[in-house]
């Protein structure tokens, strides 16, 4: 444990799978772009459900990032998850031995539903040929905290580790917990989220949502915050950070790419969207007292961009109760109208652009959305130059949570 410490939470890693790139790199290159990769579902098994459009994470061979001990075992949100890991690790330099002691690293993952992939494998075994046929691992792999249990063994983590089992806005919740366990006196805690929603299985426990995005044509099938917007659309994937304090990371002359700042959450019900406005607002003023910042100091808002006409107006209603007259000024984009969303990885992969807008200086557009149809500023078309201090991330999940997350600008070494 370290003797002098901050109080701040850094990120100093970051590692990403989505739909649009399996490097870091890769996906800040087609945020930054407004490429869209929505596309029809294509997985095994699939062709005859209802629901026809999904971020897929295409080309991703497991093998190349993860030993086969832990491929056998694990689902391929898992694989999703320790991929983004060990990423994260590298980037923070904390690969290996440099990460310290293993008492001195925690591992907090989110997880909205598990295996399903795995499952489905093992249950079609079960119907098909017999239960002597199911193989061990289905007991573990797919509970919702398998990555949490793979990333730290596979580390040898042995710091204080947990999983925030929620909806979508447990994301940045999980980032919020590990930020508390930095504070508490953890070195080291990584940090993330990553979902593979796309088995038979998976998709049938889905088709229950009223918010999903049944259309066949990728092109109309995920609109937020415009007079066409019919849902959403789910994408597999997600992000994982590497956070430290502030203190330690300079003293080991790391990057500090951002510092987590602020957070709340509130809870308002299931697909109340009507109430998701006072919740919401909630939320980001907690977040922002949290971390002693005006509503002005805000300078881009990454949103929740549910695309139903209901919970768009709510969330756009409540930047304006939240943030005053600056609600309607303040840049807003949903880089994941190009990618879908994640579930509890959306929220990660909307704190890495964050990150990535703050360091390059360009706040990412809204991919496919032109029509807007509420009162803000909405980044459509292509990504906008601006000075970028402080980011708000924005969440909310069909099950009635709500977050928000502010994030500063890091520093050099």
């Amino acid at each position: 444990m370290s003797a002098q410490r901050s109080g701040r939470t850094a990120v100093t890693g970051i590692g990403v799978v989505a739909p649009n790139g399996l490097r870091t790199d890769a996906y800040w290159k087609s945020v930054r772009e407004g490429v869209s990769v929505l596309d029809r579902i294509t997985r095994d098994g699939c062709g005859h459900l209802p629901l026809r459009v999904a971020g897929e994470v295409r080309g991703f061979d497991a093998s190349a990032f993860i030993e086969e001990t832990f491929l056998v075992q694990t689902d391929r949100f898992s694989h999703f998850a320790m991929a983004a890991a060990g990423a994260a690790l590298d980037d923070a330099g904390l690969s290996g031995k440099a990460a310290g002691s293993p008492y001195s690293v925690g591992v907090v993952t989110a997880a909205g539903s598990g295996g399903g992939e795995f499952g489905q494998r093992e249950l079609q075994k079960l119907w098909g040929q017999g239960s002597r046929y199911v193989g061990p691992y289905q007991s573990i792999a797919w509970f919702y905290a398998a990555s949490t249990g793979q990333i730290s063994i596979r580390g040898g983590f042995k710091g204080p580790c947990g999983v925030v089992a929620s909806d979508e806005a447990g994301g940045l919740d999980a980032v919020a917990h590990a930020g508390r366990a930095v504070r508490r006196g953890t070195d080291v805690v990584v940090v993330g989220a990553a979902e593979a929603p796309l088995a038979p299985y998976s998709m049938v426990c889905q088709l229950g949502y009223p918010e999903l995005s049944t259309a066949e044509d990728p092109a109309v099938a995920y609109r937020p915050f415009t007079s066409r917007a019919r849902g959403f659309v789910p994408a597999e994937g997600g992000a994982v950070l590497v956070v430290e304090d502030a203190d330690r990371a300079r003293r080991r002359g790391t990057a500090i790419r951002a510092t987590v700042a602020g957070h709340a959450a509130t809870f308002t019900g299931a697909s109340r969207w009507d109430r998701s406005r006072e919740g919401l607002a909630r939320a980001i003023q907690g977040a922002l007292d949290e971390a002693g910042c005006a509503p002005e100091e805000i300078d881009v808002v990454f949103a929740d961009a549910l695309g139903t006409p209901e919970a768009d107006r709510a969330e756009a209603l409540a930047l304006t109760d939240a943030l005053g007259p600056h609600g309607t000024r303040v840049p807003v984009t949903a880089p994941k109208a190009g990618f879908g969303r994640a579930y509890c990885g959306g929220p990660l992969l909307d704190i890495a652009a964050a990150v990535l807008a703050m360091e390059h200086g360009q706040v990412p557009p809204t991919p496919g959305v032109f029509d807007i149809c509420h009162d803000i500023d909405l980044v459509t078309t292509r990504a906008r130059p601006a000075e970028l201090r402080t980011a708000l991330i924005l969440s909310r999940g069909l099950m009635g949570s709500n977050a928000a997350l502010v994030l500063r600008q890091g520093e050099q070494a």
